[in-house]
């Protein structure tokens, strides 16, 4: 609290954020100014209301002082950034935001405010470091209602990939790096932010969908498609982390892709070892990637596929099985790196070239 004290020049709000926070970090079973307000020993909710609502205070600069904080705490060399929402499910009209709108929380259509997160996940734990509030293309497009909820007039619409963007472009532009970007098919089937991620040379691991279109040697094709071509023998089973019932395995496969931007580009794919299920993942490094290894299914000169050999086979000592959008056992998009995937220059494992038509 000691940092961000200066944010608020009055002494009044300055305790009142200090009740907040840690009304925030109870147990109580439900929180919102009530609550707090009542845990805190005040008579009323009106000061957390006018705190949050009128009060004045930069929530900008009170957002870098938290993200200054966790990455002193938290820093990690392998540290990744997961890209991710949330929703809070309202019953009226007038918050901010707020509209009937799918959210993962509820798991359905809801009305809820949703609000896009930036979380800074390392082997030391989690934290987010910023955050941006979904405004939809209704509230947007009705200048009165944005200006009655005390939205400025400038308010415009912004996809939730955008607002990613803008959260991953401070996070660097404040000096920090990261070697890896995680986030769902929101996120990965946007190409505007991946290629914003390509451009500060950022990797990413990012799930899309079934049919999203890739390109390999071979030419383009849907996701599924090519994952139903893999070869039996070309799926690795690896650890996504360790879950309360031990490790989460999983088969795996990465295909090369032909992008004509510069760095690595490849489809990862993870199939369910019980139900067979697919899931498919973008994947971007902007180091090169590693010579050939030895160990992995590679195609022979006729177009089928050498197997290798069980010494071939073997998993590398150097090579970690923990994901690095969840490192050391976080949940998350998994990817096989080396011990520093801020230069993951032989991250994938079982790389498949597609051989190329014929006829």
């Amino acid at each position: 609290m000691g940092r961000i004290a200066g944010r608020f020049v009055r002494v009044e709000p300055r305790r009142r954020v200090r009740d907040l926070v840690l009304g925030l970090l109870s147990d109580l079973p439900r929180k919102n100014c009530w609550s707090i307000a009542e845990w805190a020993g005040e008579a009323s909710p009106e000061g957390m209301q006018h705190l949050l609502g009128r009060a004045r205070w930069d929530a900008g600069r009170v957002r870098d002082d938290v993200r200054e904080y966790v990455l002193e705490q938290l820093h990690d060399e392998d540290a990744v950034l997961v890209v991710d929402e949330t929703g809070d499910v309202k019953k009226g009209t007038h918050t901010v935001g707020v509209q009937r709108q799918y959210t993962g929380t509820a798991g359905r259509i809801e009305n809820v405010q949703v609000a896009v997160c930036l979380v800074y996940a390392g082997g030391c734990g989690h934290a987010a470091v910023d955050r941006e509030l979904y405004i939809p293309r209704s509230w947007t497009a009705d200048p009165d209602r944005c200006r009655a909820a005390g939205l400025s007039e400038d308010t415009v619409f912004a996809t939730k990939p955008e607002l990613a963007a803008r959260m991953i472009g401070r996070f660097l532009d404040a000096g920090h790096r990261v070697g890896w970007v995680a986030g769902d098919e929101a996120y990965g089937g946007n190409p505007k932010l991946r290629s914003a991620l390509e451009e500060r040379k950022v990797g990413y691991v990012l799930v899309v969908a079934c049919s999203a279109e890739v390109t390999t040697g071979a030419g383009r094709f849907r996701a599924d498609v090519l994952g139903a071509k893999v070869p039996k023998r070309a799926w690795q089973k690896l650890s996504a982390g360790a879950g309360a019932k031990g490790h989460r395995f999983y088969d795996w496969a990465v295909i090369d892709l032909a992008e004509a931007r510069p760095g690595s580009h490849r489809l990862l794919i993870r199939r369910n070892r019980t139900t067979g299920e697919l899931a498919y993942y973008r994947c971007f490094s902007p180091a090169p990637p590693c010579p050939w290894p030895p160990w992995c299914a590679s195609p022979d000169q006729d177009g089928g596929w050498k197997r290798p050999s069980s010494q071939e086979r073997a998993w590398p000592d150097w090579m970690s099985t923990n994901s690095a959008a969840s490192p050391r056992g976080l949940a998350g998009s998994p990817w096989p790196c080396s011990p520093k995937p801020s230069s993951p220059s032989c991250a994938p494992t079982n790389t498949l070239a597609i051989p190329p038509r014929t006829g």
